[in-house]
């Protein structure tokens, strides 16, 4: 976990790319102009394309937060990869509930945000292995990180970072009982991932498979 100063500037950051990227594009950097003053102009124009590559998958675009109070917001850019109801309680819920995945390529931002407001009561992270994302057995065996949000009405929802396949770093910048607001950043996962939303089973469902939404801007649904 990491500081509370350090979480504090990525989720409140104002830089065009996401914090946790600038080691990439700076060493990226680096690297191009020693290869460019030793005469190395192939490989440096190779790494010069890797670093511009690192600038526009780690970019940070500010979101105008903007829904009703009980509305859900997308946790994640990219596109619905499936909506399933859960009529057990064999879920992370642990009650009849609503899956709903979002699949994020490379070519989406990969910041992700908070759906709605609410206190974090548990943060659970799971080493695994590493799935394409887009499979249904990523959620249960894919590396992942399970967050926990009670929103203060007796409701409470669950959120889980999973790492896809060339995924191997998923970056959370939230902590247990923390406040969290609706459509702040909360973490990042590298290169190719998915998030898997679960609410209660009486909420409103307001997307269809294969929408594309945005983190923070698009409403998935309403709770009851």
């Amino acid at each position: 976990m990491v500081s509370s100063r350090k979480q504090k500037t990525r989720i409140e950051n104002r830089l065009p790319v996401a914090r946790d990227g600038l080691p990439f594009i700076l060493s990226g950097a680096i690297i191009t102009a020693i290869f460019s003053f030793a005469g190395f102009l192939s490989a440096a124009v190779l790494i010069g394309i890797l670093s511009l590559f690192a600038i526009y998958f780690f970019r940070d675009p500010e979101r105008i937060i903007d829904a009703p109070e009980y509305a859900l917001l997308s946790p994640a850019d990219g596109r619905i990869l499936a909506v399933h109801q859960l009529n057990d309680n064999n879920n992370p819920l642990g009650e009849p509930a609503i899956k709903v995945s979002v699949f994020m390529s490379i070519f989406n931002v990969h910041v992700n945000r908070i759906p709605i407001k609410g206190m974090i009561s548990e943060i659970i992270y799971n080493p695994g292995k590493f799935f394409s994302a887009n499979f249904d057995k990523a959620s249960e065996y894919n590396e992942n990180n399970r967050i926990t949000l009670d929103t203060g009405n007796g409701k409470k929802i669950v959120f889980v970072q999973i790492a896809g396949l060339i995924a191997r770093r998923i970056a959370c910048w939230i902590k247990e009982q923390d406040y969290v607001n609706a459509g702040q950043r909360f973490g990042l996962i590298r290169f190719g991932s998915r998030l898997d939303i679960y609410f209660p089973a009486d909420s409103y469902l307001n997307i269809r498979q294969q929408e594309k939404v945005k983190a923070g801007e698009t409403i998935i649904g309403y709770l009851s």
